[in-house]
């Protein structure tokens, strides 16, 4: 009976990881939610606000249903925020809705690793999805071949993701300055929004480590099976 040794020291860990950060994520959140803005400002507008101020133009604001599902969709040039951020006027709207104007700044500015990472996103499609089952039957078959396109593909996709993190983290570098700048909140107000904003950025922290590891597993696996 096989035991997979290297799944439980390298990405076990790294799932309790993540498991905690989405906690966290929705707590500090909801925490943030409930508390209202100073100068009671949706999520909506503070994102019309910002953008006005960076002269970005002909980028639309829709909502999106769900929670925690903010984006910007570079391709449609669309930012889209989750009801509880679009119509709310709370810290932790104002927060994710300058976030996520943050990226729609950086693809105005053609920021190296947007671009980088919004070209990576076929290749990480496919390598999340078929990488690690390639790779497992290059295994199961002995097909060395196979293995190794397996591992190939995947790491495509960890590149995505380690490629993500200083996306992110410029945003939210961006968002605390703009917010700051436009004078929308105050400094107590900026101290909960980087508290929502480092909450989720651990996800992504987590994500990537994440990606690593099962990488890092399926070398070792495949070195193994080589000797």
């Amino acid at each position: 009976m096989y035991f997979d040794v290297y799944y439980l020291v390298l990405v076990v860990p790294t799932l309790i990881l993540s498991l905690w950060a989405q906690i966290l994520v929705k707590s500090t959140f909801a925490k943030y939610s409930r508390i209202p803005s100073s100068r009671h400002i949706t999520g909506q507008e503070t994102a019309a606000v910002l953008m006005r101020a960076n002269h970005i133009a002909h980028v639309a604001i829709e909502p999106v249903g769900g929670s925690l599902t903010d984006h910007y969709d570079p391709g449609a040039r669309v930012l889209r925020l989750s009801q509880p951020v679009y119509r709310q006027s709370s810290i932790a709207a104002v927060g994710i809705a300058a976030h996520e104007t943050g990226h729609a700044i950086q693809h105005a500015l053609s920021y190296g690793p947007l671009i980088l990472r919004s070209t990576l996103v076929p290749v990480a499609n496919v390598g999340s999805s078929l990488g690690p089952w390639l790779a497992v039957a290059g295994i199961f078959f002995s097909f060395p071949l196979l293995l190794n396109l397996g591992i190939f593909l995947f790491g495509g996709a960890v590149l995505f993701y380690v490629i993500t993190l200083p996306v992110e983290f410029n945003a939210s570098a961006r968002a605390i300055s703009l917010l700051r700048a436009n004078r929308i909140l105050s400094e107590e107000e900026l101290r909960g929004v980087k508290k929502v904003l480092t909450a989720a950025a651990l996800t992504y922290v987590a994500s990537a480590l994440t990606a690593l590891m099962s990488f890092l597993r399926l070398i070792l696996i495949a070195r193994g099976r080589r000797r």
